[in-house]
């Protein structure tokens, strides 16, 4: 009897003990195929754990004020790279020091975009600027210029004047008022300071004397109103699906304020003015304004920048150099006030440095160690974006073992990171 005929009278007599043998090694011999199969096929490696979420809206529920302090209490728990779900945005937290060297350094081009919230493209001019550009050779051109043409130290030093002038401005204006015994409000002094030394180191040498100050009023409205916007947690961020129809009516708001349209107008007052006088008017230093309408007009295909490019660039430094610095400045001036030892020991490297009866100034801050040691304790105990601007990576890759989705968001705990 053949081997084929034997195997048919044991399928055809289920009552044969062979048949069950038989059917035994068949299903073990799939079993083991599936399985050699499947240990042979290369396996994405998993998500990086977090807490359970509710259905649509995931972590949302659950979200606290201050996302730092919460996200490190979720570190504890989960580990220090996690995952959440806003609504349905995958946003991937880390506080490690390590796994943000390997996403910020290691594979900085994967994560070199950011995410760019609903309201950001709404009130500026439609994400161009640095902040929301995609990674590219546009933004690197962008980033070349401000670093090599506007932000050089040879550029800081010609603008040291303009700095000197207001900031000897506020300290009278700030003596005055102690000695009138009036209330000060430090913060709005503060801000309104270094709004002004950002716009004259900007256009200083092309708004007139009496224009100043109504545009740095004109400025500071519109830089409070659009940090307040950009800090309002918005459903279209969350559900990109939804930001067509404008839930919480953000993009409303901005049209109705008109708060581009403003801006618009500032800028193009302050540029009009420096069109009007020509090139390089006399006694006048050269201002970033100017640098820039000189690249404007170089039609140079390496830089290429139009009219629209030149205002969002001054946009950016408007905003990120105002807020920034007046958070360090009010949470040094409020931590100097709660350690009073601190605050001798530092007037006391002032006395020695620079003198009782003599005004610092910028040449005297690499000699200052004492005090330039308070401002990194600040930035370490207040960070000025405690979270980063989120990231978003451009394809799907693997850090500390684990998958990080296309076009998730990627928080950076700069904060627990420091602490």
């Amino acid at each position: 009897m053949t081997t084929i005929s034997s195997l048919f009278n044991i399928l055809s007599c289920r009552d044969h003990v062979e048949y069950y043998v038989l059917v035994a090694i068949v299903i073990s011999s799939a079993l083991w195929y599936f399985w050699l199969y499947a240990k042979s096929k290369p396996q994405s490696p998993p998500l990086p754990p977090g807490p359970w979420g509710l259905p649509i809206v995931g972590n949302l529920p659950f979200l606290k004020p201050e996302l730092h302090t919460y996200f490190q209490g979720l570190a504890e728990k989960h580990g220090l790279i996690f995952k959440l779900w806003f609504g349905s945005k995958l946003a991937i937290v880390v506080t490690s020091s390590e796994v943000a060297r390997e996403i910020l350094r290691t594979n900085d081009v994967i994560f070199a975009n950011h995410d760019v919230p609903a309201v950001a493209l709404a009130s500026s001019y439609g994400g161009i600027d640095i902040p929301w550009s995609p990674y590219g050779p546009r933004l690197r051109m962008l980033r070349k210029l401000c670093i090599n043409r506007i932000l050089s130290n040879a550029r800081m030093e010609k603008s040291v004047d303009l700095r000197r002038e207001e900031t000897r401005r506020t300290v009278r204006y700030l003596a005055d008022l102690d000695r009138a015994g009036s209330p000060v409000n430090l913060g709005e002094q503060i801000f309104l300071m270094i709004l002004n030394v950002v716009t004259q180191m900007l256009w200083g040498a092309t708004v007139q004397n009496e224009d100043r100050e109504l545009v740095g009023a004109e400025f500071s409205g519109i830089v409070q109103e659009m940090n307040d916007l950009l800090l309002v947690p918005n459903l279209s961020d969350f559900f990109p699906v939804l930001s067509r129809f404008d839930l919480q009516g953000l993009a409303k708001t901005i049209r109705i304020s008109g708060l581009r349209e403003r801006m618009d107008r500032l800028f193009d007052r302050v540029i009009n003015q420096r069109l009007g006088m020509g090139k390089g008017s006399e006694g006048k230093g050269e201002d970033f304004l100017e640098v820039l309408l000189k690249i404007k007009d170089e039609n140079d295909e390496k830089t290429n920048l139009n009219m629209n490019d030149v205002k969002a660039l001054l946009m950016d430094m408007v905003l990120g150099g105002t807020d920034t610095s007046v958070h360090v400045i009010e949470f040094a001036m409020a931590e100097i006030l709660n350690y009073p030892e601190i605050m001798k020991r530092a007037q006391q490297e002032l006395d020695e440095v620079v003198g009782k009866d003599k005004i610092v100034e910028e040449s005297h801050i690499p000699k200052l160690p004492y005090i330039l040691a308070i401002m990194k304790e600040t930035l370490r105990l207040h960070s000025v974006a405690p979270l980063l601007n989120p990231h978003r990576p451009s394809q799907t890759t693997v850090v500390s073992g684990f998958t990080i989705p296309k076009d998730s968001k990627i928080f950076i705990n700069v904060w627990a990171i420091h602490i």
